[in-house]
């Protein structure tokens, strides 16, 4: 495969991936004439052709187009990996600029991370989130289900599973932009809680220099300790350092009282105008804001055992979709 034909099919499954749905080959032009790329229809149903011999897509529909298959997730993962640097922070500000939920109309799409787990251990999971739901150490108070053959931004559910969604933090980055607030995500890191207060952070990754989600890593890797922060107001949780212009500072705290009346409340800290946060410089003209990681519910289970994959940034899902989590929990009682 030369690089060229090798790089016109990465940029077509990362189209398919950022759209999260199936898509014919003109929808996928279109898409590709945003970021400069010239082709014609006709040549992109050459390539999906060849994707579907090499198992990277699938169609769907005459109608509908293709979708990714698992290969081809696995495929865009891999491939590149220098050039995918900084990946995570474009897709914040893609997402962001994507998503249509509204504070005035409490309607519109979010920014969903999904996790699965096995269908059975859905009643021991609400249990294991309770608390963290309880205290608020997430990205507010709503999680999604959906269960086999059902949807969720834009994945089906396999057989014998159920996705579990969280609100991503980067919605409040789409809330703010909506009210023409622009926001820098500069750090995903571990922030230290003492006694219900943040008091520092202990690991930082920039969005700008790296290829995976960095709460998705350190999920991972152990590092969290949600459930003994729900349990005795002391851990180490997830959360992200972002930046706000100074002048919108008092808007920014209306919004976010705004945000909570819907559930989505996760901004944890904001800082003053030029003055560090939690011992983060901030630029001229701007003040530091931390918001708690959405996937702290899904970090508890991860502590507690449980077998799951996590999907970060998965894409947009309709705010609908989404429940008050002790509404939900009762609807699956132990």
């Amino acid at each position: 495969m030369t690089q060229q034909n090798k790089a016109i099919k990465l940029a077509i499954l990362k189209v398919l991936q950022d759209l999260g749905a199936p898509a014919g080959a003109a929808r996928i032009v279109q898409h590709l004439s945003s970021q400069g790329a010239n082709l014609q229809p006709r040549t992109i149903r050459f390539y999906l052709l060849q994707m579907d011999r090499e198992g990277l897509t699938k169609p769907v529909s005459r109608r509908m187009g293709r979708e990714l298959t698992s290969k081809g997730r696995d495929e865009l993962a891999h491939a590149n990996i220098i050039e995918k640097v900084g990946f995570i922070a474009s897709r914040i500000d893609a997402l962001g600029y994507r998503m249509s939920f509204r504070n005035a109309a409490g309607a519109g799409t979010i920014i969903t991370n999904i996790s699965t787990i096995e269908k059975g251990y859905l009643v021991r999971a609400l249990e294991y989130m309770n608390p963290v739901f309880s205290k608020k150490l997430g990205m507010g108070t709503r999680l999604a289900v959906a269960k086999e053959g059902e949807q969720l931004a834009g994945f089906k559910v396999p057989k014998g599973m159920v996705l579990l969604g969280t609100v991503c933090s980067v919605t409040v980055n789409g809330i703010l932009l909506a009210e023409r607030i622009p926001v820098t995500s500069r750090f995903g890191g571990l922030v230290e809680i003492r006694d219900w207060k943040p008091v520092r952070f202990v690991e930082l990754i920039s969005y700008s220099g790296t290829t995976i989600d960095p709460l998705e890593f350190f999920i991972n890797a152990g590092m969290t300790r949600v459930r003994e922060c729900a349990k005795t107001g002391s851990g180490i949780v997830g959360a992200s350092f972002r930046e706000i212009p100074s002048v919108a500072l008092d808007d920014v705290r209306r919004i976010g009282k705004d945000m909570e009346r819907h559930g989505l409340g996760g901004i944890l800290a904001l800082g003053q105008p030029n003055q560090p946060l939690l011992d983060i410089p901030v630029a001229e003209g701007r003040c530091g804001m931390i918001v708690l990681g959405g996937m702290n519910p899904i970090a508890a289970l991860h502590e507690a055992g449980a077998k799951l994959t996590i999907q970060s940034l998965a894409g947009l899902e309709d705010f609908a979709s989404f429940h008050p989590f002790h509404g939900l929990r009762n609807r699956y009682p132990a």
